[in-house]
């Protein structure tokens, strides 16, 4: 190896190594100072992703109606221009928290029309408000038994469209937007109805469930009586029955309103100006044959005693009709049917036809209302049919009504013995005991043509049914059996399901 040791070379020996350990040393440091960088930009950015998830997830929380929190109008608003809409998740069942109902009143009748409003709100549960034309001084404070009253808006603006016979068409119809405008916070469906009307909600809750409350859906029924379609619509749901429309459609409604409105300035009434606002939707009446206008007059008990396979939802006009129960007044009539209700409302005026065939008698029982008893055999096509013991809303067309009846007759093979619900009670062994009492003697002989075997000493019927609750739309109806035909002047019936294929009758 060669050696210098010239001064000048061992001096340039140094001043390498010297200027080599500094450069070392820089690089050393640029490597610290990348390391510390990188870490804190990993570290900034996570906090940066960690702060907008909180933020996405708040601004989730507000728009998507989450139970825990309650959105701004503003929110709302945001959600409406997206096409979305506040709705509990459609894996839950709908239940009566999801309905919103929404009544139109009157100060000037509420002292004799409140009966029925009681007679199936819920307070503290059921959701919604009675629409009054003003404030009902005379009745306040207002009970916490009735719900929560709102006064109209002020409708002066309409004036020039209002060429309606009904003279509170505008206010009426308008209750739709004003109960939207009032409640719109997890609302599946909104029930519109009458001061008048009576309904059975925990059926309503079941019938509602079996419909997409995403989609646009107006459900209701029409009139009993031919007239009153073709003085209205055959499409139209009648107000006074109640009906149900969608969450969606009751937005769509209520923010097509104005234009309806202005739109159909001389139809009669509320209910009309609504259909005819729907169709321009491109919405039809989809059917429930348990909503009842009660169209009629005089005596209900031929048709309540043959009530159509499908739960029952609603009553109407009960103070132009006779009382439901024989010496009862129209207020202990209600109480009385609601009575039956509480115990098992899914049976209620559902019939269910049997026979004892060694005395040629025919049953059916309206569980809840009523029992007749036949001194012949009927089969189930014919006691389906209503007993006409009522007469048409008006006397003008023929044929009256939009079901078949029987007229009632005096012929003793054709005149039931008549029996209504007195009282149920619950008993062991997960069943019901309803009771019906003959209010009045039949004063007919025995049907000779079927034997002679007289039902006039039978005062009183028990009828024994489960305490589940019964799904009949889109089943077949119940069966029963006469297990005692008049031991002490009582007869006795089973409520069963029917076997597979059997035939009634």
């Amino acid at each position: 190896m060669l050696s210098f040791s010239y001064p000048w070379f061992q001096s340039a020996q140094l001043f390498f190594k010297r200027i080599s350990s500094r450069i070392a040393a820089k690089f050393i440091n640029i490597g610290q100072e990348a390391t510390f960088f990188r870490d804190n930009l990993v570290g900034k950015l996570c906090k940066s992703l960690a702060i907008s998830g909180l933020i996405l997830y708040v601004f989730y929380i507000l728009l998507s109606n989450h139970p825990c929190c309650q959105s701004s109008n503003f929110f709302t608003n945001l959600t409406h221009k997206w096409g979305s809409h506040p709705m509990i998740t459609t894996d839950s069942p709908t239940n009566l928290s999801d309905l919103v109902f929404g009544i139109a009143a009157s100060v000037n009748t509420w002292r004799t029309k409140r009966i029925y409003i009681e007679a199936w709100w819920r307070p503290n549960i059921t959701r919604g408000y009675l629409f009054l034309e003003r404030t009902p001084t005379n009745f306040l404070p207002w009970p916490s038994s009735f719900p929560p009253f709102r006064v109209s808006e002020n409708i002066s603006r309409y004036q020039p469209y209002n060429k309606h016979r009904m003279p509170h068409a505008i206010r009426m119809v308008r209750v739709i937007a004003e109960t939207n405008r009032e409640e719109s916070k997890g609302v599946r469906w909104y029930v519109m109805a009458d001061d008048d009307t009576v309904l059975f909600i925990d059926n309503l809750v079941e019938v509602l469930a079996r419909y997409d409350h995403r989609k646009y859906f107006y459900i209701g029924m029409n009139s009993e009586c031919v007239t009153s379609n073709i003085d209205h619509s055959f499409e139209m749901a009648f107000g006074g029955a109640g009906y149900a429309l969608s969450y969606p459609l009751a937005e769509a409604v209520a923010r097509n309103l104005d234009v309806c409105i202005k739109r159909y300035p001389t139809l009669y009434g509320s209910d009309h100006i609504l259909q005819s606002c729907v169709a321009d939707l491109g919405v039809s009446l989809t059917q429930e044959k348990g909503f009842h206008q009660i169209d009629l007059h005089g005596d209900l008990s031929g048709l309540l005693s043959a009530h159509p396979e499908s739960p029952f939802l609603s009553l109407h006009h009960l103070d132009v009709t006779d009382p439901l129960f024989p010496s009862m007044n129209r207020n202990e009539s209600v109480v009385r049917l609601m009575e039956a209700a509480k115990l098992d409302q899914s049976r209620l005026l559902q019939q269910t036809i049997c026979y004892h065939k060694p005395y040629n008698w025919s049953f059916s029982i309206s569980w809840g209302y009523s029992i007749q008893i036949y001194e012949s055999i009927y089969p189930p096509s014919v006691l389906e049919r209503p007993l006409q013991t009522f007469v048409p809303w008006k006397r003008i067309r023929m044929p009256p009504y939009m079901f078949n009846t029987r007229f009632p007759s005096k012929n003793p093979c054709e005149a039931p013995h008549v029996f209504f619900f007195e009282s149920a009670e619950k008993i062991k062994g997960e069943q019901i005991v309803s009771t019906y009492v003959r209010k009045f003697p039949r004063l007919l002989p025995a049907c000779s043509s079927s034997g002679n075997h007289s039902a006039d000493h039978i005062s009183k019927v028990r009828v024994f049914s489960p305490l589940t609750r019964f799904h009949g739309t889109g089943n077949r109806r119940e069966c029963c059996d006469i297990v005692r035909v008049a031991k002490m002047n009582v007869s006795e019936v089973k409520f069963r399901p029917c076997m597979k294929d059997e035939i009634v009758g």
